[in-house]
């Protein structure tokens, strides 16, 4: 159990008696909520609960409070745990944690658990499939593509902490316009260059038959045959497109792997249309009275999905037209449509499945004719996708509620997170005119203007190779794709990242080669104390300098950020947030290297020594694990 969950338990507890006291029922909106104070003068723990309960007991909150806390202490827990626990104006209750005890307490085998994330997982939802990264198989990635990336990789790495059994998904646009573009561009216009790899081939092909596009109209006729010959899938076109797609794909592989990145399954749209998957959609769907066919309007012909509260003529809107429909006139799926059928299957509720083969190491493609494998048929599915795609993932929400799949509809969770733009600097220096002087310019693969991941990354290891004065430990390289990492998961999802060259190649501050250059400096610190005798056992502890009478400021400090992150990892699980990761383990760090600074460690003496060595190795482990869910390296030596 968390500090916090004992808190709250043995408030519910003393709330119900004081309540049973005064003859009073609880009020059906209270919520037992436990905060960190900003101030540790505060305390380490408050609670609101007494304001809560002014109107019901028509008493002022302090009082109320003081009588919570006379019950509160009766809890052995909280007796044991707490040095002292008082009432606050205007009603607030604090509680301050008896550090000695609390390491004695985490050092039990009992809280060995207690020190892990919580977040346990009923057997009816244990498997969570997660989908992220889906970038169009027609070029190089950029970056924005690596923010999506790294923010699915790192839920997958949280919610496999909290015991979900995870399986990765990587969804292919096999069958889209962008693909059917770039064999476009491959028979009808030139790209002559020393390229490397063939996905930046395709990214110069591909804007530049974009730009052919605008002076040859009858051109861009040419991107419906290629779509109707990749959706037939047979004929020259349809390989062409197939080797293009498969030989980008492995290029995305390749690079995603550099930087942790990992998938279980790769599912290719065409399979899902192949295999008859929305056929069986759609005979489901054509039972609700929500999928219907227009006959008038705009949309006459197409089939929709019709809004709950939407009656008579449709919003005269082409946004909202295009999103709902899931069938053209013409019989060509939406990308909604497919994506329906695809998130039935994902929850095991089609009646009909794929076959595989290997595609990677460890990786598993679905194919025309292959093997059966146990995949899909899971209890959670996470979608990583931009903030763009809300309202299509909306429509996948409101297809399976209208079939009746309320719980599906339920625990399915779109993370949604700001795109990635271009800082005016950087912007210029691709050669974007910069004159209307805004704040930040898109990418965008139709101009082909865009930092790619490759090259990004052979410019951080360049920086980092050049300030590194040695080259022990780990690589330039595997520093630099920990940094860059680091770099796109920091910043709260919603935030849409403002990429500037020179500010994402700094390699101090709020960095992930700060936090790992911290994490070395503690293994060193812990190495040279086991040299001169002195290595910390598991289960070192309180009895080791229970006669320490008084700690420092900035070994509370260190200590009291250490304990809140069980709770805080339980949090940013239940709320999918990496980003909270990344702020928990920069504050940790920091507050580390001031410990460090101001406290002698292999100086110190006596109990003191055996106290400070304790809290690194305490805050060593901490930040391995925070470093290993970001997907860092916890290096011993840099």
């Amino acid at each position: 159990m968390l500090l916090s969950e004992m808190i709250i338990s043995a408030l519910d507890a003393s709330l119900n008696e004081l309540l049973e006291k005064f003859g009073q029922t609880r009020p059906e909106q209270l919520r037992i909520e436990i905060l960190h104070p900003a101030s540790e003068q505060h305390g380490d723990y408050s609670s609101n609960v007494a304001m809560q309960l002014a109107r019901t007991l028509k008493k002022p909150p302090v009082a109320i409070a003081d009588e919570l806390i006379q019950v509160l202490q009766r809890c052995e827990d909280i007796a044991r745990l707490f040095v002292k626990v008082e009432a606050a104006p205007p009603g607030f209750i604090n509680l301050y944690v008896n550090w000695h005890a609390w390491a004695e307490w985490r050092g039990k085998a009992a809280d060995k658990t207690a020190h892990k994330a919580s977040g346990k997982v009923r057997a009816d939802r244990s498997k969570a499939l997660i989908e992220h990264t889906s970038i169009n198989p027609n070029k190089s990635a950029h970056i924005g593509h690596l923010r999506n990336s790294c923010i699915g990789d790192t839920l997958a790495r949280m919610m496999k902490r909290a015991g979900y059994e995870v399986e990765v998904h990587n969804y292919i646009d096999d069958l889209g316009n962008q693909l059917a573009d770039t064999v476009v561009g491959m028979r009808h216009v030139e790209a002559k260059g020393a390229y490397t790899r063939f996905g930046d081939f395709c990214w110069e092909i591909y804007a530049k038959v974009n730009r052919a596009y605008k002076l040859d109209p009858e051109l861009a006729e040419q991107r419906t045959e290629v779509l109707h010959a990749l959706e037939e899938g047979s004929g020259n076109t349809a390989w062409l497109g197939l080797l293009t797609a498969e030989r980008i794909v492995r290029e995305h592989l390749e690079e995603m792997r550099q930087f942790g990145i990992g998938y279980d399954v790769l599912v290719w749209e065409s399979s899902i249309v192949r295999e008859g998957f929305w056929t069986r959609a759609f005979e489901l769907l054509r039972q609700t009275a929500v999928f219907q066919r227009e006959t008038e309007g705009k949309l006459a012909g197409c089939w929709v999905l019709k809004q709950p509260n939407e009656t008579g003529a449709s919003p005269d809107n082409d946004t909202f037209h295009a999103d709902k429909v899931l069938v053209r006139s013409n019989g060509i799926l939406t990308y909604t449509a497919k994506d329906i059928a695809y998130h039935l299957w994902k929850f095991g509720l089609l009646g009909q499945d794929f076959q595989y083969k290997k595609f990677a190491e460890g990786v598993w493609s679905t194919v025309p004719a292959g093997v059966p494998r146990k995949i899909g048929g899971a209890d959670t599915v996470v979608n990583v996708i931009d903030h763009r795609q809300e309202y299509p993932q909306l429509m996948v929400k409101q297809a399976l509620q209208a079939l009746g799949f309320d719980g599906q509809a339920e625990r399915l969770r779109h993370v949604s997170y700001g795109v990635v733009s271009l800082s005016p600097e950087t912007a210029a220096g691709l050669g974007v005119d910069v004159s209307d002087g805004r704040s930040s310019y898109p990418m965008s693969g139709r101009q082909g203007i865009g930092v790619k991941i490759a090259d990004f990354l052979d410019r951080m290891e360049q920086v980092i190779d050049d300030k590194r004065s040695r080259k022990a430990g780990l690589s330039s390289r595997s520093i630099a794709a920990a940094a860059i990492r680091y770099y796109l998961l920091r910043f709260h999802l919603q935030t849409e990242v403002v990429f500037d060259l020179e500010q994402a190649t700094e390699v101090s501050g709020n960095t992930g080669i700060y936090l790992m250059y911290s994490y070395a400096r503690a293994c060193s610190i812990l190495d040279k104390a086991a040299k001169n005798g002195h290595a910390v056992q598991e289960g070192d502890g309180n009895e080791k300098w229970s006669g320490i009478t008084q700690w420092e400021p900035q070994e509370t400090s260190l200590l009291r950020h250490i304990a809140y992150w069980p709770e805080t990892l339980q949090g940013a699980i239940e709320e999918l947030a990496p980003n909270t990761l990344c702020t928990y383990a920069h504050e940790l760090t920091t507050l580390f290297n001031h410990f460090y600074a101001t406290c002698p460690i292999l100086k110190a003496e006596g109990s003191r020594l055996a106290f400070r060595l304790w809290l690194t190795a305490r805050y060593m482990e901490t930040l391995q694990e925070a470093l290993q869910l970001l997907g860092l390296p916890a290096p011993k030596r840099m």
